[in-house]
């Protein structure tokens, strides 16, 4: 079996962005890289959407950006201005057309269906897949949703909804989220921060059916692509191991308060190349350690009272936009970091400390 110098396994979001951050800055000329995927072909199959914090390599494959958005909770909608970090939505489809393209223009690296088609033995693996085991406590960020298309125009295309709790909550966090990529087409997502175990809230297409019709008042439509996941809130158990770094959500690049996951990816893709000659002794890239400590003290709280999230949300907006934007994207100061917390309800906030 034919051995390689380097192995990444998942050819998904994180092994292809870091295959492409190598590839493009000539790491593979003399290198040899296998990608182990079992997916007979790749096709749009997710929607990453963030805010620009930082650049990245596919500004190319970003279908809509936008500079206002809006959080509304029942009787109250903040609008509101994010024209320093746009929020923009990623096609997965034009990712991974762009990424296999370049990729296959270099006869060193090889894609595989099976780890067992080659010999590991001297290679250094970049893992990408999550070793989650199933525990009921644990909180995920479930998801489905669909893009639409009116029969006319009817969305404002300037503007996207990031969070609409006005919907039933069952006891837990519920919102909708809605991103208009033209006059007349939109993505709409309902999402839930729970316990995956409930299968009473996974009724998605009857929700969005009903959002629909009664709170965008749509009724001529159809359906034209549809998406369905789940964010674990919690960090994967994969293990350390010589000559191996985890990478993705297998590498702890999931912000857990948010489950933004793509632009950390891009951040870690970068600290890898810019370290792959010296890549077995170099310290482990991570997500800042006080933004662990505030999503888990944020995680208590939802997970023991569900029911103050949708104002605890629409108060941490009250703050400046581009302040919550810096935090909710890991490049907040501690001025910053200290505006948002006095805005949680202090006691609650506390006691959760101590849970």
């Amino acid at each position: 079996m034919k051995e390689f110098d380097y192995v990444i396994i998942g050819g998904g979001c994180a092994g292809l962005s870091l295959a492409y951050e190598l590839e493009i800055h000539e790491k593979l000329k003399d290198k040899t890289l296998a990608i182990i995927e079992p997916r007979d072909k790749y096709k749009r199959d997710k929607t990453w959407s963030f805010w620009r914090v930082t650049p990245h390599n596919f500004d190319d494959c970003v279908k809509k950006n936008w500079e206002n958005f809006s959080i509304n909770i029942p009787d109250k909608t903040n609008y509101l201005n994010c024209k320093s970090y746009p929020y923009q939505s990623v096609d997965s489809g034009l990712f991974y057309e762009k990424i296999i393209n370049k990729l296959n223009e270099n006869e060193n690296i090889s894609f595989f269906k099976d780890i067992n088609e080659i010999n590991l033995k001297n290679s250094f693996i970049f893992n990408s897949v999550p070793s989650i085991k199933k525990n009921y406590q644990n909180l995920w960020q479930h998801f489905c949703g669909v893009e639409i298309e009116a029969k006319n125009n009817f969305f404002d295309d300037e503007i996207f909804n990031l969070m609409d709790f006005d919907c039933d909550q069952r006891e837990s966090v519920h919102f909708f989220y809605t991103l208009p990529y033209s006059k007349n087409t939109a993505l709409v997502e309902t999402t839930w921060l729970s316990k995956i175990n409930d299968n009473s809230q996974k009724d998605y297409d009857e929700q969005i059916k009903n959002y629909i019709k009664n709170h965008l008042n749509l009724k001529d439509y159809k359906i034209i692509y549809k998406e369905e996941g789940a964010i674990p809130l919690f960090y994967p158990t994969n293990k350390s191991e010589k000559n191996k770094i985890n990478i993705g959500t297998a590498g702890g690049m999931t912000r857990l308060s948010t489950g933004y996951t793509f632009l950390n990816i891009q951040e870690h893709s970068k600290y890898i190349r810019e370290n792959i000659e010296n890549i077995s002794n170099v310290k482990k890239y991570k997500i800042s350690t006080k933004y662990q400590f505030l999503d888990e003290i944020f995680l208590r709280v939802l997970e023991k009272h569900p029911e103050k999230m949708s104002d605890i949300f629409f108060k941490m907006f009250k703050a400046s936009p581009k302040t919550v934007i810096k935090f909710l994207s890991n490049k907040s100061n501690f001025l910053e970091d200290l505006s948002i917390i006095l805005r949680m309800p202090k006691f609650t906030f506390i006691k959760a400390l101590f849970y």
